[in-house]
C-alpha cells in the first residue's frame, strides 16, 4: 500500500532519535556530548529533516539532500547528520514510490532503492556536492577525480559515490545498493528484537555488529587504517564478551566507550552510526515498530 508522506517523515525522525538516544560507544548520546555538538543538536536535526523526507518524491534526489542539509543548518551549526541525510534521502524516495497492494517489505524497498540509485543524474551530484560543502564534514580531504570542491561534477551521483566507495562507507552504500544496511544491519536488528531486546539495546547491538563487520571510514580518514582496524577489533571483542546481553559484555562496552573518548573525538565511529540510523529507518518503514520486530 502507498505510504503516507507523514509516515515516511515520522519514521525518519524516529530512526534518528532512536539512533542518537542509544548508548553507542564513542558517539554523542544522552550522557555524552562532543566539544562542538550536543545531544540536543541531534534531536533538533532529526525533527528538521522530517518535512524534507515527506517530499522526497516531489523533487530530485540531490535537491532533497540539499534541502535537508539546509533545514538542519537552521537549527545547528555542527555537522550532525550529513551521512544520515545521504542515506535517508534515497530510502525515502524509494518508499514513497511504493504503490503495491501488499504492505511495504524490506525486499520491495530494496528493489525500489536500486531503481532510485540507478536513476541519479549529474544534477543530483551538483546539488549533493553543494550540500556537502554546506555541511562541512570533518576528515573529508581532497581527491583527484570528481572532488566535492568542483561546482560542476561530470558524473551521476551514483557514479560519484562509486568513485568514493573505498574511502567512505556511505558512498559504498550507493555503489552496492545499500548492502551493509540490508545484509548486515537489518538481520542484526531482527535478531535483537526477536530475542526481546528493547529498542535502545537493539540499536547498540546493530551498531556493534556493523562496526565489527568493517572499519569505520570516518576514523580511517582521520587517523588511518590501523586506528580504524583497532576500533573494529574492539567492537568484535565487546560482542564476544556478550555485548549488551550480559553483565560482562556491558562492562566491556563501557570500557570500549571510554577508550574511544578523546578531546577532539577523533575515534568517533560516526559513519557506523549513520549506517545504524539507516538500518532503523528501513525497519520502521517496513513495519518493525508496529509489529515489535524488524522484518
Amino acid at each position: 500500500m502507498k505510504l503516507p508522506p507523514a509516515f515516511v517523515a515520522a519514521a525518519g525522525e524516529l530512526a534518528c532519535l532512536l539512533e542518537v538516544s542509544a548508548e553507542k560507544p564513542g558517539t554523542v548520546t544522552p550522557t555524552h556530548s562532543f566539544y562542538d555538538m550536543r545531544y540536543e543538536d541531534f534531536l533538533a536535526s532529526a525533527v528538521a529533516i522530517g518535512p524534507v523526507l515527506a517530499n522526497a518524491n516531489h523533487r530530485p534526489l540531490g535537491a532533497t539532500i540539499l534541502a535537508a542539509v539546509e533545514a538542519t543548518t537552521r537549527w545547528t551549526s555542527a555537522n550532525t547528520n550529513l551521512g544520515i541525510i545521504l542515506l535517508f534521502a534515497p530510502i525515502a524516495r524509494a518508499a514513497l514510490a511504493y504503490e503495491d497492494e501488499a504492505p511495504l517489505s524490506a525486499e520491495s524497498l530494496h528493489d525500489r532503492l536500486a531503481t532510485v540509485l540507478n536513476a541519479t543524474t549529474t544534477a543530483d551530484s551538483r546539488d549533493t556536492y553543494e550540500a556537502i560543502r554546506l555541511a562541512r564534514p570533518g576528515g573529508l580531504g581532497a581527491v583527484p577525480e570528481q572532488d566535492v570542491s568542483q561546482p560542476e561534477p561530470t558524473v551521476t551521483l551514483r557514479e560519484a559515490m562509486a568513485l568514493a566507495q573505498q574511502r567512505d562507507a556511505v558512498a559504498r552504500e550507493y555503489a552496492t545498493n545499500f548492502a551493509r544496511v540490508f545484509e548486515t544491519g537489518l538481520p542484526a536488528l531482527h535478531a535483537a528484537r526477536t530475542d526481546g531486546l528493547p529498542w535502545d539495546a537493539a540499536t547498540t547491538e546493530v551498531f556493534l555488529t556493523l562496526l565489527a563487520a568493517a572499519p569505520d571510514t570516518l576514523i580511517e580518514r582521520k587517523l588511518g587504517k590501523l586506528a580504524a582496524f583497532t576500533v573494529c577489533q574492539g567492537a568484535k571483542k565487546v560482542i564476544a564478551d556478550g555485548g549488551v546481553r550480559t553483565d560482562s559484555g556491558r562492562a566491556a562496552l563501557r570500557t570500549f566507550d571510554r577508550d574511544l573518548r578523546s578531546e577532539k573525538n577523533t575515534h568517533n565511529p560516526g559513519t557506523t552510526a549513520d549506517l545504524t540510523a539507516a538500518t532503523l529507518y528501513v525497519a520502521l518503514l517496513t513495519g518493525a515498530w508496529r509489529e515489535g520486530s524488524a522484518e
